[in-house]
């Protein structure tokens, strides 16, 4: 299919979710978060989360958080009960979980994107899902858009810049 006329583009900030249909383009920007893109092919609709952290804390709260990856895929899982379907329709694809400050400080195994990044594989396995596409690790940001008309995402990545790399702009003397 292609671009509609109109299109809704959406911006995720850490902890949003959202789900919409056929005109909708999401994009987010991730460093050690990670994001959950779902299509449906059939229906033409899907979503994406943002999370910031693998669990919530403990004790109650009125209402879900989405920027913990247990609580924003509940959010996920009630917008695919709402629309009548169920995970295994759905192509998965999960992105970020970066080591954002690898030139400041060793890269250790159990940062908070590499648990996010475990977090994703633990949810998928839970609920059903099965993932189509995974860029997951590594140092640096991310850039991710997802086309709801056509089920495209696309992602760039971008290692951070070494710590002497001049940043600004030269001025005349």
């Amino acid at each position: 299919m292609h671009k509609p006329v109109h299109t809704v583009d959406i911006f995720l900030q850490p902890g949003e979710v959202y789900f919409g249909g056929r005109d909708t383009r999401i994009r987010t920007l991730l460093g050690s978060c990670v994001a959950i893109v779902m299509w449906h092919p059939g229906m033409l609709t899907g979503g994406m989360c943002h999370y910031m952290l693998p669990s919530a804390p403990l004790g109650r709260r009125a209402t879900l958080d989405g920027r913990y990856a247990d609580e924003a895929m509940e959010l996920m899982l009630r917008e695919i009960r709402t629309a009548g379907s169920t995970p295994a329709e759905y192509q998965v694809k999960l992105f970020g979980g970066g080591h954002m400050f690898s030139t400041q400080q060793p890269v250790r195994a159990n940062h908070v994107g590499a648990k996010n990044a475990e977090m994703a594989h633990v949810l998928m396995k839970r609920h059903g899902f099965s993932t189509c596409a995974v860029h997951l690790g590594g140092v640096g940001h991310r850039n991710v858009l997802f086309d709801i008309w056509n089920g495209h995402v696309w992602m760039r990545h971008q290692p951070p810049a070494p710590l002497d790399q001049k940043i600004g702009v030269l001025c005349a003397q």
